[in-house]
């Protein structure tokens, strides 16, 4: 008889152990809390308008690509990629901004017309980037985290110092101009910490920023779930809405055997959680939970955020797919995510607009728009807060971009702190893990194996390798190759 394995959670970690687990065998089912898969990356329809409620960039296109290629099969037969050119776009101030191309050459003359000289500079930086990326994506994240030994082969070898500089130093060292800086410094805000935290071997995001591109699925970021939810359902896993996991069953040997959801008993040989880490040991004894209290309040999270998903009448002007704007003092607003956690002052933020590259987004003539505020975990969230920080956001996109929108808001939807912990029962409301600090890296985050409860493993952004859709798409195939070799 097959061996069963229940997975609680239904996002891209659980939906790539899911595919992993059911292709080695398994009998295969997914406990989903929510009315829709996808966990953070779900979708909101409203009024014909279309958004994704979580992720809204599509990097490392080669991940995904791994991904499917280990079921015989390519992103394309689940949904259709475009390249996004531009990119992105960054504003500095009303007058001053940069586009970031989708073409390494249009992205060395975007740097030349800042800096002078940049563009030489650049190329020697990226081709740094390249191969840390060739070690670490292609090698070092699809390690299961068990062992320090694992970072230690003969190309990292070479690469040591750079585990022991920072980013910020690293980026610091080259340029001079303070716009370039922030946008080699932005890719890294994906890691979930501060430039001057985050090693300086992660240089490889700018790899996948500059070298890669940026992509978009047609239709948003939900078409990959469903791809996935459709491979997995292909390989004979069972998924169940409306099934929040209440607790783990644990036999008298400290083994896993199964779950209660909605109050009803669900036997199974193994227990896989890709639910958030913290929440899912309080589905356990006190006892048989292995980090405390105290453990992840040590811990440095990946930044929360204030999303808001708007419904224009009118197509929006002078604003690419992606749009930052970093108007405003970016050491401040690190600040108050890292050091302080308090709301900040006036903080960078970052506007969607897939409408532009995407008809069926928006009704004609009409556009979507996603503004995020990454903000500190934790924090006091009331609608009085987000509705002064939406004033305050508009306010500066319309001076920057100059035009009015305000006046064209057919609707607006947020979500923030209180939604991630009552939607994902994220701990402290954080919007993407763990953050990848030195001390947060590999073997030194939460394990993928339970260290008290036998046949009981844990999958996605608070454990190995981090934050992020394609490290979430490894960490599915990591705990599934993990499961196969111990049981």
């Amino acid at each position: 008889m097959k061996k069963k394995i229940i997975i609680i959670g239904s996002g891209f970690s659980s939906l790539s152990a899911s595919c992993y687990l059911a292709q080695q065998g398994y009998e295969v089912e997914i406990f989903e809390k929510n009315s829709s898969i996808g966990g953070r990356a779900r979708q909101l329809k409203k009024e014909g308008f279309t958004f994704d409620i979580g992720p809204t960039w599509y990097w490392m296109p080669d991940v995904f690509e791994r991904f499917f290629a280990d079921f015989n099969t390519t992103p394309q037969a689940y949904y259709d990629l475009i390249k996004l050119s531009p990119a992105y776009k960054v504003y500095f101030s009303k007058e001053e901004s940069i586009t970031i191309g989708d073409t390494l050459d249009k992205i060395y003359a975007a740097f030349e017309s800042i800096e002078k000289g940049s563009s030489q500079k650049l190329e020697k930086f990226i081709e740094k980037a390249r191969s840390n990326y060739d070690i670490a994506i292609k090698d070092l994240v699809y390690r299961p985290g068990v062992s320090p030994l694992e970072l230690i082969t003969p190309q990292t070898a070479t690469k040591l110092n750079q585990f022991f500089s920072t980013i910020a130093k690293e980026v610091r060292r080259e340029f001079k101009n303070d716009q370039l800086i922030q946008v080699l410094e932005f890719p890294v805000l994906f890691l979930g910490a501060k430039p001057s935290d985050t090693p300086a071997f992660y240089s490889f995001m700018n790899f996948a920023d500059f070298g890669l591109g940026t992509w978009h699925p047609k239709g948003g970021m939900y078409q990959v779930i469903l791809g996935l939810s459709e491979l997995a359902k292909s390989l004979g896993v069972k998924i169940n809405l409306n099934a929040s996991a209440e607790k783990i069953l644990v036999d008298n040997h400290n083994k896993a055997t199964g779950i209660i959801s909605n109050g009803k008993e669900h036997q199974a040989d193994i227990v896989l959680s890709g639910a958030d880490y913290h929440h899912t040991e309080t589905l356990l004894h006190p006892e048989l939970r292995q980090y405390s209290e105290t453990y992840w309040d040590k811990k440095t999270f990946a930044p929360s955020s204030l999303l808001f998903y708007v419904g224009f009448d009118k197509k929006i002007e002078n604003v690419e797919h992606h749009t930052l704007f970093f108007d405003v003092d970016f050491k401040a607003h690190a600040k108050a995510i890292y050091d302080n956690a308090e709301w900040p002052e006036e903080p960078l933020f970052y506007a969607s607009f897939p409408s532009k590259t995407d008809d069926n987004i928006a009704p004609k003539g009409k556009e979507a728009a996603i503004f995020l505020i990454p903000l500190a975990p934790g924090l006091r969230d009331e609608q009085s807060l987000r509705e002064r920080y939406f004033k305050k956001i508009i306010k500066r996109f319309e001076e920057i971009t100059n035009q009015n929108v305000s006046n064209y808001v057919i609707f607006k939807e947020s979500f923030c702190v209180n939604d991630f912990v009552k939607d994902y029962n994220s701990y402290k409301g954080n919007a993407y893990g763990l953050a990848n600090t030195l001390f947060q890296t590999a073997f030194l985050r939460p394990k993928l194996k339970s260290k008290k409860v036998k046949s009981l493993y844990f999958t996605g952004q608070l454990t190995v390798p981090g934050p992020g859709v394609p490290p979430s798409l490894i960490s599915g195939k990591l705990v599934a190759e993990l499961i196969k070799k111990h049981n």
